[in-house]
C-alpha cells in the first residue's frame, strides 16, 4: 500500500468578512522536498498554510496529515513535529539563547544557529539588536529545536534585502535535502521557480491549472 501524502485536504472551505478564503480545495502535498504555495495577495494560500499546523480549523472539510486527521491530533504535540516559520520574525525580549530555551531544544543552541547560518556568538546578542534577516535565522533556529518533521514557512523572505532573501532559500533548500519536507508560501513566481520542487498555485481561495 503507497504511503499516504504529507498533508491532504478534502473539499475544505475557510469562510471570510466578504467571501471564503478558502473554497472546495482538495490537495495532496508530497511527502519530501519544497512544495511552493504561490499566489497572489488574498489568494488563500496563507490561510491554507495555518490550517496544516492547526492555527486555523476548516468550516467544511477535513485536513490529514500523513493520513491522520488533523482535528484529532494533540495541538501542541502536532506543531512540535510541525514546525512554522513566519513572515515577520517574533523574537522575545531577551538574548537568542533566552529565545531558543523558549522552544525546549532538543539540540544544543549552539548547533541550532551553525545548522541556521549564524555563529555561536549570536548566542549572547539581545534579540533587538538583530537585523531582518538575522531575526529570521534566529526564528528557524528556535523553529528547529524541537527537530520537527516538517517545516512550513510563511513569507519567510518577504520583509528581506534580495541577499538576505538568498540565505535563507539556501537554508531551506539544504533542510529539504536533508529529508525536512518543506511547505513555502510566497508571492514571488521567480522565488516560485527557483526553490520549489512542486508549485500549487491559488487564486481568490482555489486551485488554478
Amino acid at each position: 500500500m503507497a504511503a499516504p501524502p504529507l498533508f491532504a485536504l478534502e473539499d475544505v472551505t475557510v469562510a471570510g468578512a466578504e467571501r471564503p478564503r478558502l473554497t472546495g480545495v482538495s490537495l495532496a502535498l508530497h511527502d519530501g522536498g519544497i512544495t511552493v504555495l504561490q499566489g497572489p495577495s488574498g489568494s488563500g494560500k496563507s490561510t491554507l498554510l495555518r490550517l496544516l499546523n492547526r492555527l486555523e480549523a476548516p468550516d467544511a472539510g477535513t485536513v490529514r496529515y500523513r493520513g491522520d486527521d488533523l482535528a484529532a491530533r494533540d495541538v501542541l504535540a502536532h506543531r512540535r513535529e510541525v514546525g512554522m516559520v513566519f513572515q515577520a520574525p517574533v523574537l522575545f525580549p531577551g538574548t537568542i539563547a533566552d529565545n531558543l530555551a523558549v522552544a525546549q531544544p532538543l539540540d544544543p543552541p549552539e548547533l541550532l544557529l551553525e545548522h541556521a547560518g549564524l555563529p555561536a556568538s549570536f548566542l549572547t546578542r539581545e534579540a533587538g539588536t538583530l537585523s531582518g534577516g538575522e531575526a529570521q535565522r534566529a526564528c528557524l533556529a528556535r523553529a528547529l529545536g524541537t527537530r520537527p518533521r516538517v517545516l512550513l514557512m510563511d513569507e519567510p523572505t518577504s520583509a528581506l534585502d534580495h541577499e538576505a532573501a538568498l540565505v535563507i532559500e539556501r537554508l531551506a533548500r539544504t533542510l529539504a535535502d536533508e529529508g525536512v519536507p518543506i511547505v513555502l508560501v510566497t508571492h514571488d513566481r521567480e522565488q516560485a521557480t527557483r526553490l520549489g520542487d512542486r508549485v500549487v498555485v491559488l487564486d481568490e481561495g482555489r486551485l488554478t491549472p
